[in-house]
């Protein structure tokens, strides 16, 4: 296999198409600018590795009143009449949690680390999430 890299911003643009393209069939894809490297990685490759490797570690309580789903560790949970609002608003929460990390809890010292959740959060639809949130991961 063939890694595809180029060593400027500029050459990268003229060879856009080579470095989508070595992506989406899984090729190591890679460009830099100044001191930094940055890949270039298929959307549903990542998201579905991400899925593998990041349990949600969900728990769902039953409550007198319904449901109440959280996730240990994260500042995120949710609460529902059924089971499956339960998890439709989990879902909403995990996307407030996934804006205000990327808004401005990317640099605090106990959010930082949850940079492969919020991938995960945001390359996912509502279903993949509600999947992945009880262990159907896809």
């Amino acid at each position: 296999m063939t890694t595809v890299h180029y060593d400027s911003y500029s050459e990268a643009r003229a060879h856009l198409k080579a470095i989508l393209d070595a992506a989406e069939r899984g090729r190591v894809a890679t460009v830099r600018r100044e001191s930094a490297r940055t890949a270039v990685v298929d959307v549903e490759r990542l998201r579905h590795y991400l899925a593998t490797v990041t349990p949600s570690r969900a728990q769902v309580v039953p409550e007198a009143e319904g449901w109440s789903v959280f996730i240990p560790g994260l500042p995120v949970a949710a609460d529902g009449a059924s089971f499956e609002e339960a998890l439709t608003e989990m879902v909403d929460a995990l996307r407030e949690y996934a804006e205000d990390w990327q808004d401005h809890l990317l640099d605090a010292p106990n959010h930082r680390e949850n940079w492969g959740l919020v991938q995960l959060i945001s390359l996912s639809d509502d279903e993949q999430l509600r999947d992945w949130l009880v262990g159907k991961a896809r």
